[in-house]
């Protein structure tokens, strides 16, 4: 079991996110160990993570978001494999 964040100190955003990454990988991997299908779960993180965007930031900035994922996505920003 992982230690969560001291309460007391000001963690770095970037520290967050790695974070994060982390636990997300963790349920993730529980996720397909229970054999749900991994396109289920992409749906389900990126259904989740849009709707947390929209409860924080609203429709129209998550939209503007979204929108520029595209491109994201085309350049190999989301790849996992070693680009050349």
């Amino acid at each position: 079991m992982r230690r969560g964040l001291d309460p007391t100190r000001t963690v770095p955003d970037h520290e967050q996110k790695r974070l994060a990454v982390g636990y997300v990988k963790e349920a993730w991997t529980e996720g397909l160990l229970e054999g749900i299908d991994p396109d289920c779960l992409a749906q389900a993180c990126l259904f989740t993570a849009l709707a947390e965007l929209v409860a924080t930031y609203g429709e129209e900035a998550t939209a503007r978001y979204a929108a520029g994922l595209s491109a994201r996505i085309l350049s190999g920003e989301f790849s996992v494999r070693p680009r050349q």
